[in-house]
């Protein structure tokens, strides 16, 4: 790899870092914004309005999308929907704690996704890296005693969408430009959560100051920047890797929560930033450091032994 494309996948790992982090802000605005707003609503304002934006932004770019592009951006839109709905949904019957637990479980199906479409089969470094972010994720999160309720089952439907969505952006974007691709990604999911809002929703009450604030980071950070830098970034990094650095939104909106919200910061949640950390070190480097074959022929080497 040649200095100027490490640099690329350098300064796309850290994006993708920066994502996570607002992501896991995101928890925090949702939670905030849910509590004046239903979920529909929440979800038309953050995608339709987001995806406008980038429309506007980049114009010339969007006016001169092809087939290939609509198509694809069609199924992310769709795809992004079906899996926030049945991530907001279930939340209604489950723990926010539970379901952040869950939805990093999308870390153990990307590997195996990306060998279906890629037909590169995933490494047992890529196996260990997401079940030491699931234990991670599982000691910051779990506190009461585990089991599957109606809202878990839909949590890991959602974790299964999303597993399949960052296969499949980084599948495409290796020759499809990532603006017009998020542009209409956002706004077929904006459109189809404004249907689903009007079909099944409540009007709409009064805002006061935080619901608004809350709604205004979901739509330009969480959403409008954060897909933006995401599916760019994903083109110089690899899918499981991408999956690994994302999954730390869930460590960031547990930071985020003793920080903004004065929640006690636990043995438990020490010992899952260290499985999660460990994680993304092995996801990225597991090769290297644990291949036993490449460690022995450094003294193997003639050019190392001593006469």
């Amino acid at each position: 790899m040649d200095d100027k494309l490490s640099k690329k996948v350098l300064l796309a790992d850290f994006s993708l870092l920066v994502v996570a982090f607002i992501w896991g802000g995101g928890f925090i605005a949702g939670k905030i914004a849910l509590e004046s707003v239903t979920p529909f609503y929440v979800l038309s304002f953050r995608f339709l309005l987001s995806g406008l934006i980038i429309s506007f932004i980049f114009f010339k770019k969007i006016k001169n999308i092809n087939k290939r592009t609509l198509i694809s951006g069609l199924l992310l839109g769709c795809l992004l929907f079906t899996g926030q709905s049945l991530q907001t949904i279930g939340l209604k019957y489950t723990t926010a704690g539970k379901q952040s637990f869950l939805v990093a479980t999308y870390t153990i199906f990307v590997p195996f996704i990306s060998w279906y479409f890629n037909k590169k089969k995933p490494t047992i470094y890529s196996v260990i890296s997401g079940l030491l972010t699931i234990i991670g994720i599982g000691f910051l999160s779990l506190q009461d005693t585990f089991y599957l309720s109606f809202g878990d089952t839909l949590t890991l439907l959602y974790a299964l969408v999303f597993a399949i969505q960052v296969v499949l952006i980084g599948f495409y974007v290796k020759d499809i430009d990532p603006i017009p691709l998020t542009s209409i990604q956002l706004v077929v999911a904006g459109i189809l959560s404004l249907i689903s809002a009007l079909l099944f929703e409540p009007k709409l009450n009064h805002f006061n100051t935080n619901t608004i604030l809350s709604i205004l980071y979901l739509i330009i950070l969480n959403t409008t920047l954060a897909f933006l830098v995401q599916n760019t970034a994903q083109k110089y990094t690899s899918d499981t890797h991408a999956s690994i650095i994302v999954s730390l939104q869930s460590l960031f909106g547990s930071l985020l929560s003793v920080i903004l919200l004065g929640e006690i910061f636990t043995k438990n949640m020490i010992i899952g930033c260290i499985f999660i950390s460990i994680a993304v070190i092995m996801s990225k480097y597991g090769d290297k450091l644990f291949n036993v074959k490449h460690i022995l022929s450094k003294f193997q080497n003639p050019k190392n032994q001593i006469e």
